[in-house]
């Protein structure tokens, strides 16, 4: 089975922005639109927003899921809220498929409002 290279990832979590009907205000690995910028200490890989909802996405391969510093930065990414308005920021994890119940596992260790605002995305080779 072919790895999926950290492009692809990003891509794929892109075409889950837009099924969702999120437009995508940064990315990277993108010609068009700049790189995002952290939050807090965290690097995100794409940021979207639908009318006045905002979107942070992120990609996590074999490695990121056994780091145990992961679960900090999905505690913090999940509890973002916007500056103004104060609502719930959404945050979408894509994982490889095959690593998609260890993803669930980790998420459920996450308190339950954290869990909330967390969506996961399985990415498949054949994008």
């Amino acid at each position: 089975m072919p790895r999926i290279n950290h492009r692809e990832r990003v891509d794929s979590l892109i075409s889950q922005f837009w099924k969702d009907g999120y437009l995508t205000i940064s990315r990277k690995h993108g010609n068009f639109l700049p790189a995002p910028e952290r939050i807090g200490s965290y690097e995100i890989d794409a940021l979207g927003k639908y009318k006045k909802n905002y979107v942070i996405g992120i990609t996590l391969n074999e490695d990121d899921l056994l780091n145990p510093r992961i679960l900090a930065k999905l505690k913090y990414l999940s509890s973002r809220n916007t500056i103004y308005s104060q609502k719930k920021v959404k945050l979408f994890i894509a994982v490889p498929s095959k690593f998609l119940t260890r993803a669930y596992d980790l998420i459920a260790g996450l308190p339950a409002e954290n869990r909330d605002c967390i969506k996961l995305v399985p990415i498949t080779t054949s994008l």
